[in-house]
C-alpha cells in the first residue's frame, strides 16, 4: 500500500516573487577530504519548505563577476529550520564555497527548484542508485522517510571510489540499523587507505544489483551521479527488462558535446557582445547547444530550463523559450531568457 505524504509539495520557499534569498553560513562538516556539508538558514527566521531531492541555485561573486550552480538539498523538509547542501571541491563555484563559505557568511540563492522527487511518483517499494555526490538528494529522501517512520521499502545502494570516499556511510549504517524498511549496500572500486575493503568490489553490474535487491524490477528507481555512471544504470535496467516509466534520474552536468548534424531550417545569426562572438543558430537548436557547438563556454547548470544558471539578457530579437520554472515572470519582462531552453526566432543579440 503507498501511503500519502505530508502536503509540503507545492509550498512557497522563504525566497518570496521579487527577491533572491540570503542565507548565512552557521556550520561546515568535512565528510571527505574533498566533500563538505554546509548549514544554512535565512538571515530572517524562516521554515523551508521544499520536496526531497529538489536543489537550490546558489549565486556568489568571484572575481568580481556573479557566478551560479545548482547544489541539491541534502537535509530533508522534515527538519525545515535550517537546510544543507554538500558539496565536492569541483568547479569555481564549488572551489569558493570550500575556501570561503564560513560561519557567518553569505550567499544568494534561489528555490526551491527541480521534480527530482518521490513526492511526484509515490510507491510502495523504492530503488536508490547513486554514485559519488550524487547520494545528495538521495539523501534527503532516505532522511525523509526515516524520519517520518515511512512504510515505503527502500534499498539504498551507493558507488564509491573507496571506502573513505563514501558520502554519510556512518548515518547510512546507522539507518539500516533501526529502519526495518531501509537496507543500504555501498560499493567500492578499491581498497582505502584505511585497509582493505570487505564489502561489493568494483562496479555495480547486473549481478551484483541481482544480489542486493532481487525484487528491482517492481521497485520505483531513482539514480543521481556522474553520467557515465547513469548511462550504465540506464542501460543495465533495460537490458534488465525493467519498466524504464519507472526510472528518474537526476544530474546538474551539462556535457557540451557538438552537435551531430548541420542546422536545419532558417539559420540566424547570435551575437553574443561581451564574448565577441558571432555565430548562427537554425530554429531547431538551442541558443546554450550553438553556443557549445561553437566552441563558446558559457554558464549553465541544469540545462533543463530550471535552475537558472544560464539567464542572459536578450538584447535584440525574440525567443521560443519553454522553460521548467527556472525565470520568473518579472525577468521575462525585463527581457530576460534561459539560453538552454531558448529557440531563435530571428537573428539575436545577447548581453553574454
Amino acid at each position: 500500500m503507498t501511503e500519502t505524504l505530508p502536503a509540503w509539495a507545492g509550498t512557497r520557499s522563504w525566497t518570496d516573487e521579487d527577491t533572491d534569498g540570503l542565507l548565512v553560513c552557521r556550520q561546515v562538516h568535512a565528510l571527505t577530504p574533498d566533500v563538505s556539508t554546509f548549514v544554512l538558514q535565512p538571515l530572517q527566521p524562516r521554515l523551508f519548505h521544499h520536496d526531497p531531492g529538489q536543489f537550490l541555485t546558489l549565486g556568489v561573486d568571484i572575481d568580481g563577476r556573479p557566478v551560479e550552480r545548482c547544489y541539491t538539498i541534502s537535509s530533508p523538509p522534515t527538519r525545515p529550520h535550517a537546510l544543507t547542501i554538500t558539496v565536492k571541491r569541483v568547479g569555481p563555484v564549488s572551489n569558493w564555497l570550500h575556501d570561503h563559505l564560513r560561519p557567518g557568511r553569505t550567499v544568494r540563492a534561489r528555490g526551491p527548484l527541480g521534480n527530482f522527487s518521490f513526492v511526484r511518483h509515490p510507491a510502495p517499494k523504492y530503488l536508490f542508485l547513486s554514485g559519488g555526490s550524487g547520494a545528495t538528494p538521495l539523501m534527503s529522501m532516505t532522511r525523509t522517510l526515516y524520519d517520518l517512520a515511512h512504510p515505503a521499502d527502500v534499498v539504498f545502494v551507493h558507488s564509491a571510489r573507496t571506502p573513505e570516499d563514501i558520502l554519510f556511510r556512518r548515518e547510512l549504517d546507522l539507518v539500516a540499523a533501526t529502519a526495518p524498511t531501509i537496507s543500504v549496500a555501498h560499493v567500492c572500486e578499491k581498497d582505502g587507505a584505511s585497509g582493505l575493503w570487505d564489502g561489493p568490489r568494483g562496479r555495480l553490474t547486473l549481478d551484483l544489483l541481482r544480489r542486493i535487491a532481487p525484487d528491482f524490477r517492481e521497485r520505483e528507481v531513482f539514480t543521481c551521479g556522474p553520467g557515465g555512471y547513469m548511462a550504465a544504470v540506464r542501460d543495465m535496467l533495460t537490458m534488465a527488462g525493467a519498466d524504464m516509466d519507472r526510472y528518474h534520474e537526476e544530474s546538474f552536468t551539462f556535457d557540451a558535446a557538438p552537435a551531430t548534424h548541420a542546422p536545419q531550417g532558417d539559420a540566424f545569426t547570435i551575437e553574443f557582445t561581451r564574448s565577441r562572438r558571432t555565430l548562427t543558430c537554425d530554429a531547431d537548436t538551442t541558443l546554450l547547444a550553438a553556443a557549445s557547438r561553437a566552441g563558446l563556454t558559457l554558464p549553465a547548470s541544469c540545462a533543463q530550463g530550471m535552475c537558472g544558471t544560464c539567464k542572459t539578457t536578450l538584447l535584440s530579437g525574440s525567443v521560443d523559450m519553454r522553460h521548467n520554472g527556472g525565470i520568473r515572470p518579472r525577468e521575462i519582462a525585463q527581457d530576460k531568457i534561459l539560453l538552454c531552453c531558448s529557440r531563435p526566432r530571428e537573428n539575436l543579440v545577447l548581453d553574454a
